[in-house]
């Protein structure tokens, strides 16, 4: 199996860690710290199956090799749109590589069209890879990113079994998907299947409250923790005058467009706080299957100025849309685990009005950080937005204490610290 190495060594002055992976997309990955240190850079690239690993480097003056101990992330691409991707990135750039070697190993399809034929073939040559690089790079710990739908369970389930039979550490984060007790649902054998795999690895790390209720009870004494998702907030909860308080309430949508995430709902909320005599306006970023149904729909129901269909938004771009929102309208019933989006929302100051899916009761308290509405129940959604709009003073205190929540509690730095303490008692045990 060939493998394409390749060497950087860039000499950078300035920008902190955070820096080192804004360009996650490239091939190669500069990364940087205070000084005049010079840092290295290693990619291994395995062109044929799209499984990559990526390990940073840092110099032995900065940390010695035997301190950093190697860990492998499995996850998708970096440069993927997704939570998961995103998830990826945050512990890749964070202060975690001043204490591991971290190597990211790239698992899925990342939406190609494949045969079946192809898809048993990538999946097998992956798993090859796998193999390859974990006795080539010997990490201690191998962390499996993964979904509770069908596909990326019985994925990584391949993963899980190389990894275990390997005799690596594992950690196994779920980012959402089907509680264990419905996965199989109506199959007891598949049933007893699941709870075997689930006591497989060494930790499983969970994103909500609800998640670890259910897999306390579904594997009792399997170690599991519960590490919420984080942001960096920094460029989010700027105060740079975007957000015009006494203007038309605006209330913004960021993320894909399709029917569970209650945009349907949303738009028909905006059509009844038109007719009760609100000003409001509805700027929906993003793309999805739904989008074309939803551009029908808002004409059909006369409300085509009041919503603007502004495609992805991403980076700076993205945060301007949040800083200018008063409202985050959210009313989901999708499978939610912690969507970024409500996280940057709160930072920006937009404040949620969203339902109670997930992770949204761990995060945000009704009546103090934002509004929780019954799903599928656009006049109770108006009149939450509604309430907000009549009483800009409550908006206002809503979007300081949303604001201060998510700082206070979902920074990047706090996750590093959960996963470093999560790492660290892997490492000490035998």
């Amino acid at each position: 199996m060939a493998l394409q190495d390749r060497l950087e060594i860039p000499s950078i002055r300035k920008s902190p860690l955070s820096e080192a992976f804004r360009n996650s997309g490239k091939s190669t990955h500069m990364i940087s710290n205070k000084g005049s240190n010079r840092y290295e850079c290693i990619d291994y690239l395995d062109h044929q199956s799209s499984c990559a690993i990526e390990a940073v480097d840092l110099q032995k003056n900065i940390v010695s090799e035997k301190q950093r101990r190697p860990i492998l992330l499995l996850g998708p691409c970096r440069s993927a749109t997704g939570g998961v991707s995103t998830h990826l990135n945050q512990l890749l750039s964070s202060e975690l590589v001043l204490n591991y070697q971290l190597l990211h190993f790239q698992v899925g399809s990342e939406g190609r069209s494949e045969s079946r034929l192809k898809r048993v073939f990538r999946v097998l040559h992956s798993s090859l890879a796998l193999i390859y690089c974990c006795v080539r790079k010997s990490p201690e710990i191998v962390h499996i990113n993964t979904s509770m739908d069908p596909k990326g369970y019985w994925r990584d389930l391949i993963y899980l079994g190389i990894a275990k039979f390997l005799k690596k550490k594992i950690v196994y984060q779920v980012h959402g998907g089907k509680l264990p007790q419905e996965f199989f649902r109506g199959s007891a054998l598949l049933t007893r299947f699941l709870q075997k795999t689930l006591r497989m690895p060494d930790a499983i790390v969970l994103l909500t409250q609800e998640a670890l209720l259910a897999y306390r009870g579904f594997v009792p004494g399997a170690r599991i923790e519960f590490l919420p998702n984080a942001i960096d907030a920094s460029d989010l909860a700027m105060n740079d005058g975007v957000r015009d308080s006494a203007s038309s309430l605006h209330l913004v949508y960021i993320g894909r467009l399709v029917k569970d995430k209650g945009l349907f709902e949303a738009i028909e909320a905006v059509r009844i706080l038109m007719d009760q005599g609100h000003e409001v306006r509805l700027s929906i970023a993003g793309s999805g299957p739904d989008e074309g149904e939803l551009r029908v729909r808002v004409k059909a129901i006369g409300i085509a100025s009041l919503v603007d269909f502004l495609g992805p938004r991403l980076g700076a771009e993205k945060n301007m849309l949040w800083r200018s929102g008063h409202i985050f309208v959210f009313p989901t019933y999708y499978k939610e685990g912690l969507p970024y989006a409500l996280l940057e929302a709160m930072a920006s100051g937009a404040v949620p009005v969203t339902s109670r899916v997930g992770a949204m009761s761990d995060v945000l308290e009704d009546g103090v950080h934002g509004l929780f509405v019954e799903v599928r129940d656009p006049v109770a959604l108006a009149a939450a937005i509604a309430r907000l709009d009549d009483d800009r003073t409550l908006l206002a205190r809503m979007a300081n204490q949303a604001r201060d929540r998510v700082l206070k509690h979902y920074s990047i730095e706090r996750l590093a610290g959960d996963f470093r303490r999560v790492y660290e008692s892997l490492l000490t045990v035998g």
